[in-house]
């Protein structure tokens, strides 16, 4: 397999690539008063950042193009399987079940301890409308089909094998803490995207999930699923 990487490659690296960096600049900073700047804004200029780059290149992703926009019954079944992972995202929790501890930590509570509005939408802005774009066009669209073929804009994910599947899942599960509820969204994602080749349809559910997770998160206080 060669190792060089195409232009569609890099175009959908790039904005995982800028989250990331920015997610470790975002940890590593102090937090309260040790600093002027407070790290949960760096936030915002993640969403503005990542946005701008799948926006600026928004036409070279054909997999997001309207005519690969999901059908009634393909909605439907992105919803549902959405808030499937949701539900057992929540209960996927046990110590076992937990790989180390998240490299930033977002409360956006104010120093009274009452909701902070704007970082709030913020928050809500990157987990619901960019994140899911973001790692569906890294995760699946490029390192599942990837494996299975280095020239991945070939391959027709409903082609796509098991093992390309497993591997690109696991590297997903190393990018987050529940271990093994990243491993049941991940092989979700990748089995709609596989089932329909329709990445919409991921997206689509990736952002179900993000979004009912957002809502359970600020109704109960339960921050470190944040």
């Amino acid at each position: 397999m060669t190792t060089h990487l195409s232009r569609n490659a890099v175009l959908r690296i790039a904005p995982f690539a800028a989250f990331m960096i920015l997610l470790a600049i975002r940890g590593a900073m102090p937090a309260g008063e040790a600093t002027d700047v407070d790290p949960r804004w760096v936030y915002g200029l993640t969403v503005l950042m990542v946005g701008g780059l799948l926006m600026l290149y928004s036409s070279e992703y054909g997999e997001l193009a309207r005519a690969n926009a999901p059908d009634l019954r393909e909605c439907g079944l992105a919803v549902a399987v959405g808030l499937g992972v949701f539900a057992l995202w929540i209960h996927l929790d046990a110590a076992w079940m937990t790989l180390g501890t998240p490299i930033a930590a977002f409360i956006p509570l104010d120093a009274s301890g009452a909701l902070d509005w704007p970082l709030v939408a913020v928050r809500i802005a990157g987990a619901v409308f960019l994140v899911p774009v973001m790692e569906e066009l890294f995760w699946r669209s490029f390192l599942m089909r990837w494996i299975e073929q280095a020239q991945f804009e070939t391959v027709d994910p409903r082609s796509v094998g098991a093992k390309a599947v497993l591997l690109s899942t696991f590297v997903f599960v190393l990018a987050h803490t529940l271990w093994l509820a990243a491993l049941v969204a991940g092989l979700a994602y990748a089995w709609l995207y596989r089932r329909t080749g329709r990445l919409w349809v991921a997206v689509l559910a990736h952002a179900v999930t993000n979004a009912a997770l957002a809502t359970w998160v600020l109704i109960t206080g339960h921050w470190q699923y944040w």
